[in-house]
């Protein structure tokens, strides 16, 4: 006989379908109604991130929360770990009843194991060597090399990616290309241009805009 849920539990029942169908079979969501601390899974997705089906209890940690009641402010983009030590995203929203009381939670449990092996090796291949033989080199750039390097570490300094910037973000790196004398080596305007990705004739707009 499938056990009584209480009424501000089940609004969220529809959402635990919605979420996992979005993110995939590596985010696990979970419905848990209160009133049974030994049996709080009321619906589940994808089980199979935690090992857990309806009718499993609260972990060990969240059932100290509850019975402490530290359930006043849900808990967001926390990380823990599966039982067979797989690595989790997850975040918490507790449910209330009309009277303020926590009677649920509906939680999120993203498996970023993956994520996190594919980040470590982003970064090691993204790796740069600023080693001696680079600083050797520093006082025979050409002045290209020089517009180039001026240009590159004003917009790295914004840490966006060019399609990210707004016209005010642009705006402001050619403000501070012009404090830096970019515009007089030969050859400025149509550079900024195009990394920039906008016309020669607006990179004039924004100096005018400057000046």
């Amino acid at each position: 006989m499938e056990r009584e849920v209480h009424p501000e539990v089940l609004k969220f029942r529809p959402m635990v379908k919605a979420v996992a169908e979005t993110f995939g079979n590596k985010c696990e969501v979970v419905l848990h109604d209160f009133s049974d601390t030994s049996n709080t899974i009321v619906a589940i997705e994808n089980g199979h991130v935690t090992g857990r089906s309806i009718g499993s209890p609260l972990t060990e940690e969240s059932l100290k929360k509850v019975n402490k009641g530290n359930t006043d402010k849900d808990i967001y983009n926390y990380t823990g770990k599966s039982t067979d030590g797989r690595i989790l995203k997850s975040s918490t929203v507790f449910i209330k009843d009309e009277e303020g009381y926590t009677v649920g939670s509906f939680c999120i449990n993203l498996d970023i194991t993956e994520l996190t092996a594919a980040a470590s090796v982003l970064k090691d291949l993204m790796k740069i060597n600023n080693g001696e033989e680079e600083k050797e080199q520093v006082g025979t750039k050409k002045i290209n090399d020089v517009l180039t390097d001026l240009v590159d570490q004003t917009i790295k300094a914004y840490g966006k990616p060019i399609a990210y910037l707004s016209k005010e973000d642009k705006v402001k790196i050619v403000k501070e290309l012009e404090k830096h004398g970019a515009f007089l080596i030969k050859g400025a305007i149509d550079h900024v241009a195009k990394i920039l990705c906008v016309s020669r004739y607006t990179i004039y707009n924004y100096l005018d805009e400057i000046r």
